[in-house]
């Protein structure tokens, strides 16, 4: 899965190196840091564990590499036509707020309005999705050692926890003009306006209202995130999506 992307990520991605972070952590003690970090394989580096016997370079350069690729492989995923609309993992349903709409509206033989708005809500979220990544990078870029420590001996969604810790906010804030421009651009706002008159229409209905930005948004973190957790995991169990030197010495 990962293989496709990897001679891409890897040469911009310069793992190994690591130098302004390292530069930025050590203050000029190298031997305490790496003293320090021997806590990310359990018995100081020198056996057992993820990441034992390397250096702090290739530890902490692994886990950037490992989240670099990962990050790239599931905002590829989800950012193209049909990434939400058609992955039952990630489709985005209607609001509940609406489902009486919906409802509603099948019983006039109008649930046509319904679904077309369900489909826009996917559209945006496959359009705004590409604006993730530079995000993530940031929050990469930013790792100290007690991120790596929690990623490198965490759960298999430990680093996709750290990049919804440290990104939510900013990537929630970055997004939300371009899911107020897909949501617009693709007629979402349109049709639920149109569904909503329709509706209104019916006697005796009881109101209904959904505020379909903030919804698009929180669903496409949700949708992203979700392939961010499945590329970790891939990397950290399965060998073959290991596809650099550093991932196979770091999880090997």
């Amino acid at each position: 899965m990962l293989a496709g992307l990897a001679a891409t990520l890897v040469a911009p991605w310069r793992p190994a190196s690591a130098d302004g972070l390292l530069d930025s952590l050590t203050s000029g003690d190298t031997d305490s840091l790496t003293n320090s970090l021997g806590g990310l394989t359990g018995n100081s580096g020198s056996s057992g564990g993820l990441g034992a016997g390397l250096d702090t370079g290739e530890i902490v350069g692994g886990l950037k590499e490992a989240l670099g690729i990962g990050t790239e492989q599931a905002v590829g995923t989800v950012g193209v036509l049909d990434g939400f609309n058609a992955d039952p993992a990630i489709h985005i349903p209607l609001p509940d707020s609406l489902s009486k709409v919906q409802s509603a509206l099948k019983t006039v033989g109008m649930s046509g309005m319904a679904d077309e708005l369900e489909l826009k809500l996917n559209r945006a979220a496959e359009e705004a999705s590409s604006q993730a990544t530079d995000i993530f990078w940031g929050a990469i870029e930013s790792m100290s050692i007690d991120d790596a420590k929690g990623i490198l001996n965490g759960p298999d969604d430990a680093a996709t926890q750290y990049l919804r810790r440290t990104t939510g906010g900013q990537l929630k804030d970055s997004m939300r003009p371009v899911v107020d421009s897909s949501v617009s651009e693709v007629g979402a706002i349109q049709s639920y306006d149109a569904m909503m008159g329709e509706y209104e229409n019916i006697p005796f209905m009881p109101d209904a209202k959904a505020d379909i930005t903030d919804y698009a948004l929180e669903k496409t973190m949700d949708g992203i995130f979700h392939y961010v957790a499945v590329e970790e995991a891939a990397i950290r169990n399965n060998p073959v999506e290991r596809s650099t030197e550093l991932l196979q010495k770091v999880f090997g």
